[in-house]
């Protein structure tokens, strides 16, 4: 009998599919830590991922046959170890990029409009703040992609009914490509941070995009831009962000990812009003919820079958040789 372990709970549509395979039987870990994992992994066939999956894990995952990983980022999955072992680690693809692109233009209303901090003043009496022309237009203002992969391509599809000059810094992208959607390259990042009004991160997390907004990138953005992460917390430099908040070097930020996660309970970013923070949610709508669902069931059943999608197979190069 094949056992999936889902780690993690995925959307009902997903668990429909997973439930439908009559000769497999199912086991759901609602929110499990990497512990509860490691106890349950080595009895399955397949596991689906919510938050990662250590090499310990995946070294005691004997019958592992593919992990599929609810998502598009893996960072937190070993995948060295399960390439090893000629186990397939499959992701999601671009089923969450228009999500994920939404919640980024949302930040940017959201923190431009003062959304927050005009909604509080109406709850305490503070009327007047209507007399401040705080807000501020994105209409025709300079928005800066970082990584023009799925997710950024949306991002700057949906600027362009606001008139916006798109700007992208992606070095494995090139101008057509960019072009084609919308935007224009640029080749060195620090000048094109100090020409941008909006400046949105849509890069994995690896280790050449660890840190890769820091203290002297930031320093390197006008004192009324706003910066959104929905890609890695890893990918901005938490310290500096702060500094830069608490000076005024940027005028806001909009940050849906951390490192750690969740974040701890004084996280200095917590203490300033103009920042908008969410769990990790920028891809959770109800909608995207059962696509993600779905495909996350929809690779863990294929890499059972032998007809796992080269593209969304992450270590590629093990198809084949199980």
């Amino acid at each position: 009998m094949t056992h999936i372990l889902v780690a993690g709970r995925i959307h009902d549509k997903g668990m429909e599919l997973l439930e439908g395979r009559a000769e497999a039987t199912i086991e759901v870990l609602e929110a499990p830590d990497q512990a509860e994992v490691l106890s349950r992994v080595a009895e399955a066939d397949a596991v689906l991922v919510r938050s990662g999956l250590t090499a310990e894990a995946a070294a005691a995952g004997g019958r592992l046959r593919v992990v599929s990983v609810h998502g598009v980022g893996y960072d937190d999955v070993a995948v060295a170890e399960l390439s090893a072992r000629g186990v397939p680690v499959a992701v999601i693809g671009g089923v969450n990029a228009t999500t994920v692109a939404e919640h980024a233009m949302f930040m940017m209303l959201a923190l431009a409009k003062q959304c927050f901090a005009h909604d509080r003043a109406v709850r305490e009496g503070g009327w007047a703040v209507r007399s401040a022309f705080a807000a501020r237009d994105v209409l025709q203002k300079t928005l800066l992609i970082v990584g023009l992969g799925r997710i950024g391509r949306e991002v700057a599809k949906r600027a362009q009914p606001f008139a916006m000059e798109v700007l992208a810094y992606d070095p494995y992208v090139d101008a057509a490509a960019m072009g084609e959607n919308g935007a224009a390259k640029v080749e060195d990042l620090k000048d094109a941070l100090g020409r941008a009004d909006v400046v949105t991160l849509h890069v994995p997390s690896t280790d050449e995009t660890e840190g890769m907004i820091g203290a002297a990138e930031l320093a390197a953005m006008r004192s009324d831009a706003i910066l959104i992460n929905t890609a890695r917390g890893e990918v901005v430099d938490h310290a500096a962000l702060c500094a830069a908040l608490k000076s005024g070097a940027i005028a806001g930020a909009g940050i849906d990812v951390f490192a750690p996660e969740p974040p701890p309970a004084d996280d200095p970013l917590y203490g300033f009003d103009n920042v908008i923070l969410s769990p990790h949610t920028a891809g959770l709508t109800e909608e995207c919820g059962a696509r993600m669902g779905i495909a996350t069931a929809e690779n863990a059943l294929a890499g059972l079958d032998g007809r796992l999608d080269p593209d969304l197979v992450v270590n590629p190069e093990v198809l084949g040789k199980g």
